[in-house]
């Protein structure tokens, strides 16, 4: 959660896309640590951005579960957790026609500037609907959030890229700069929305995030101009202009198809029309997109006009594609069990002062910032000494690593079912268990980007991507499914979760080094 590498490194995937302007910057002089001073620019912006979707994104299943007396929703826990899954799929899933509609129709530039606008509205909305009778003004204030996130996400990180043309070393130091961005707006959005959400009022936390994102939005919108030249100013452009106005029409056909549904669906739900229920509907989405998944790699398989050592890589690219699942569903609890945990069984007074729940979901944000170097030079190291892990070989220690992050919880989890609920326990055990979930995030995340963009046919890299983003919302989904769990009504269940979850990252961990030696063998016979 916390801005997991997973997306947070998944910014770097720009700097091997398809760029759609190689226009550099204009030179305005000065710069930013050593680099071209667009890149303050888009480091303020995403800082901010992140502020705001992390520092929502715990207070959701908190807010959603909590009474109506408590000012919440009065929501069940299995149905509030399944809601917060939902969203951050879509958050991730939108990212696929963000990037399409910036590259045919918008440009990068205002494509990142409605997006903001639309997370600043989706904000708002949240923000208001204090004021509102009924849930409607909530729930599209995250619908809002989930479209302005698919255009600014993608298309920001597409920037940087394109920041730095000749490519090589300086491009790849830029993007550790600006996911230095992410992190930090991470780990204090947390930090601030919490306190106000949990401490003050909800609304008072849901407001903050959104006063981050205002901030975002007048960054990108006074500094984008003098600071990136004509960088991400226009669209791609089919050189053909018939073939050109073919392709906007389409999109603009698309946007209109798919916003007339979402509308639909969101008056039948307001009207009380149709009845959504989270839980189904998760579980269905969860379906779809494997589904999905495999009628692709089938397809690719079969009719992608793939030579063999293509197939290979093609092969490995689904193989990792399960794993990564697994490994989200996994380590996407943050957000609802591990949070639930942290506010129902978890001991948080310090000294007079009583720790948010919400503050343990900038833990990871801290380790990634602390750690993320320990782990790239460890790579570099092991490379020079000719030790270098497989790509699979780095999955399941991300895999087993998690997994001993989830059995740390075990024990904690046993000792209050013993107690019949009245222990809270240490908060070193959910420190220790986010220390673990980021050594494995950062074996996982960075080389599986790495690996959808080495391992792609060239043809095929975006829609690898696509997968890769396939894949983290099949984990939030789940995650999202199992998280309501933790409940004190119900204490059986926690140990029984983490017990779950342990095993199935255990056997995922022993399954994938056990392949990764015939895989290692196999695409050392292919030719790159």
């Amino acid at each position: 959660m916390s801005a997991p590498v997973s997306e947070r490194s998944r910014t770097q995937a720009a700097a091997t896309g398809v760029a759609t302007d190689s226009t550099p910057p204009t030179p305005t002089g000065g710069g930013f640590l050593g680099h071209p001073r667009g890149l303050s620019t888009l480091f303020f912006t995403e800082m901010w951005e992140r502020f705001s979707y992390y520092g929502l994104r715990p207070l959701l299943v908190l807010f959603m579960s909590a009474a109506l007396a408590d000012g919440g929703f009065g929501f069940e826990r299995a149905q509030a957790s399944s809601i917060v899954g939902i969203y951050a799929a879509c958050v991730y899933l939108a990212s696929l026609p963000g990037g399409w509609v910036a590259d045919r129709l918008l440009g990068l530039r205002k494509a990142i500037l409605y997006g903001a606008g639309l997370i600043s509205l989706g904000h708002l909305s949240i923000g208001l609907s204090a004021f509102a009778a009924g849930k409607l003004p909530f729930f599209l204030g995250l619908i809002l959030i989930v479209l302005g996130t698919g255009l600014l996400k993608p298309n920001i990180s597409a920037i940087v890229g394109e920041l730095y043309p000749e490519g090589g070393a300086r491009r790849d130091a830029g993007f550790s700069i600006f996911y230095m961005g992410i992190n930090v707006g991470a780990f204090f959005g947390q930090l601030i929305t919490g306190i106000l959400g949990e401490s003050v009022g909800w609304h008072w936390g849901f407001g903050a995030a959104g006063v981050g994102m205002l901030a975002g939005l007048i960054t990108f919108a006074v500094r984008a101009r003098p600071t990136l030249g004509d960088i991400g100013t226009q669209p791609t452009r089919h050189p053909d202009p018939a073939v050109q106005a073919r392709q906007e029409r389409t999109v603009k056909v698309g946007i209109g198809a798919g916003l007339a549904v979402l509308a639909a669906v969101v008056v039948a739900a307001a009207t009380g029309a149709v009845t959504l229920d989270a839980q189904s509907i998760a579980g269905a989405m969860t379906g779809t997109i494997v589904a999905l998944a495999v009628v692709y790699f089938a397809y690719i398989f079969a009719a992608g006009g793939l030579n063999g050592d293509e197939k290979k890589r093609v092969a490995v690219i689904a193989v990792l594609f399960v794993f990564a699942a697994i490994f989200w569903a996994a380590f996407e609890q943050a957000p609802t069990s591990l949070n639930l945990f942290a506010r129902d069984f978890t001991d948080r007074q310090l000294g007079g002062f009583e720790i948010p729940a919400t503050w343990f979901q900038s833990v990871n944000s801290f380790f990634i910032i602390v750690l993320a170097p320990v782990f790239a030079a460890l790579w570099v190291r092991m490379a020079k000494r000719n030790q270098e892990l497989s790509s699979p070989g780095k999955f399941a220690w991300g895999l087993a690593l998690a997994a001993i992050g989830f059995a740390l919880m075990i024990p904690a989890a046993n000792a209050i079912v013993a107690s019949g609920g009245s222990l809270k326990v240490s908060p070193w055990w959910l420190v220790a268990s986010y220390f673990f979930q980021t050594a494995g995030e950062l074996c996982l995340s960075p080389v599986g980007l790495s690996s959808m963009t080495k391992l792609s046919p060239p043809r095929f890299v975006g829609q690898m991507m696509g997968i890769w983003f396939m894949a983290t919302s099949v984990g939030n989904l789940i995650a999202g499914l199992v998280g309501g769990e933790v409940d004190p009504e119900k204490l059986e269940q926690t140990p029984a979760l983490f017990t779950a979850t342990t095993g199935a990252l255990v056997a995922s961990a022993v399954v994938l080094a056990l392949l990764a030696i015939p895989i290692r063998r196999m695409m050392a016979r292919t030719t790159t």
